[in-house]
């Protein structure tokens, strides 16, 4: 028998795709488990759901980071995997990442993400995520020995967007990170332009702490929409043109969410300090 792996769900209003998250967590072929489900409150089946499958649920906010810290605070595995509750894992992913870690000695498992959907918009969201497998300046890892995320502090939970690029580079510290073999699916479900943007955008808003901690160490994070893994990728994206037309256009708008985001984020922070703007008196 190996060591304990602690599997760390944050849920938020989950109750669409959760059963399929826990269902797939609990039938890994690798043992001892542990499942954990930390919830931000939910208003809708979530709690319940959780309940049904996991050994610990949790209630704890407010954002993802707080609730991963969370879970890792009350786990009792020697390994801590991360699993959105919108994902699926493949049958061996945790045995996967276990002998990744034992085969290199890496301080984190980067597990390979596919995307599925039920409309047009998650099959352009499918292609393009196709074109980052394998690219280790878009994925970050998922999968890590309990000493490494201690020793790093866990979860920045300062940060409201690319909390999985910061741990990554914090734990990787310059080492090579390992890669697992089995996959992840990414369930978008009905994907709707309006919530994609909105959620580009308030994620954005929280990117200036990011970008103040790691500058430039990841360029690829920065530009959206023309990234080297579409150029790498262009074969591939040559075949589908209408699907490459469609994710190109979203990102396009993307940044433009991005950027808005990023501007009353700055704005904010000015105010916040003190900054505030001239009134001119008339006589």
């Amino acid at each position: 028998m190996g060591s304990l792996v602690s599997v760390i769900v944050p849920t938020r209003n989950s109750a669409r795709t959760l059963e399929a998250c826990l269902v797939s967590i609990r039938a890994q072929e690798y043992t001892p488990l542990e499942l954990i489900v930390v919830d931000n409150h939910s208003s809708d089946a979530t709690p319940d759901i959780a309940r049904r499958h996991a050994d610990k649920v949790d209630a704890f906010g407010p954002e993802r980071s707080a609730q991963r810290n969370h879970g890792a605070e009350v786990a009792n595995g020697a390994y801590l995997l991360f699993i959105d509750s919108d994902m699926t894992l493949a049958p061996r992913v945790v045995g996967d990442c276990v002998s990744s870690i034992d085969l290199t000695g890496a301080p984190g498992v980067v597990i390979p993400e596919t995307t599925v959907g039920d409309n047009f918009l998650a099959r352009c969201r499918a292609l393009e995520r196709s074109c980052y497998l394998g690219d280790v300046s878009i994925e970050a890892a998922r999968f890590f020995p309990r000493q490494e995320f201690e020793r790093v502090g866990g979860y920045d939970e300062t940060l409201t967007g690319m909390e999985d690029w910061d741990l990554s580079i914090r734990i990787a510290a310059g080492r090579q990170l390992a890669r697992s073999e089995s996959h992840i699916s990414h369930d978008e479900g009905d994907l709707r332009l309006g919530p994609m943007l909105g959620k580009k955008r308030y994620y954005a808003a929280g990117s200036l702490n990011y970008w103040g901690k790691h500058g430039g160490s990841n360029p690829s994070a920065a530009n959206i929409v023309l990234r080297p893994a579409f150029f790498r990728n262009w074969r591939r994206l040559v075949r589908h043109p209408i699907l490459t037309a469609g994710f190109m256009s979203v990102k396009t708008l993307e940044a433009g969410a991005g950027a808005l985001g990023l501007v009353e984020s700055w704005a904010n922070h000015r105010f916040s300090h003190g900054s505030s703007p001239r009134r001119t008196e008339t006589k």
